[in-house]
């Protein structure tokens, strides 16, 4: 089976570069998907992603795995494929929002923000915008951490985040598991151990479909 890694904002392919090998080992072959939101527009890097996804699909079965943004963008490519194309087998959504972020909505103003975040900044940061991707119709996983940050966040000390989003910007109650990690926001999409519950999962999915 094949998998690709979208990765998040301001972040590069190489990010899941640790995980990607766990799953090499396991078995999986893998690519990467990579974008620019100081240079693209979130329409504009779906429409790549669609086109990506086209490609797998017409060679097998594959999976995705989107970190943050990423996730945001494979659940907007994958509404977007045609009826006749094969969708994912599964989809890992690694600590992405559901909903509009606070954090965004936050720096939604900043001027540097902004600059690097573009259009797809605005979009996290609007609840319409995000409300209008609609769930996913492929199984799912939520991969989200539990691990604030020592410092005071948008995040109230009761809530359990990974320092830049909270659990409740991450669930949905179409979303078929979560599963909870003490890992920051920024190292889920690097960390061997999420690699190793991607494998469980689609190990998993093998017997039962056996």
């Amino acid at each position: 089976m094949h998998s690709l890694f979208v990765h998040g904002m301001g972040r590069t392919p190489l990010s899941g570069r640790p995980m990607l090998w766990q799953l090499r080992k396991g078995g999986l072959s893998t690519s990467t998907f990579g974008y620019c939101t100081t240079f693209e527009n979130f329409s504009e890097i779906k429409n790549r992603l669609v086109d990506k996804l086209i490609a797998l699909g017409s060679k097998g079965e594959y999976v995705v795995i989107g970190h943050s943004l990423g996730g945001v963008l494979l659940r907007a490519a994958i509404d977007s494929l045609p009826d006749d194309i094969r969708k994912p087998a599964h989809l890992f959504l690694l600590a992405s929002p559901v909903i509009s972020s606070r954090l965004a909505i936050k720096l939604s103003t900043n001027i540097i923000f902004r600059a690097i975040t573009g259009d797809c900044g605005q979009l996290l940061g609007s609840s319409s915008r995000m409300l209008a991707i609609p769930p996913t119709s492929v199984p799912n996983t939520a991969i989200v951490g539990v691990c604030g940050l020592p410092f005071k966040t948008v995040f109230s000390k009761e809530e359990p985040n990974d320092g830049i989003v909270s659990v409740s910007e991450v669930t949905a109650d179409w979303l078929d598991e979560q599963v909870q990690v003490r890992i920051p926001h920024s190292f889920i999409c690097s960390s061997r151990r999420v690699g190793k519950i991607i494998l469980d999962r689609l190990n998993c999915a093998k017997v039962t479909s056996a």
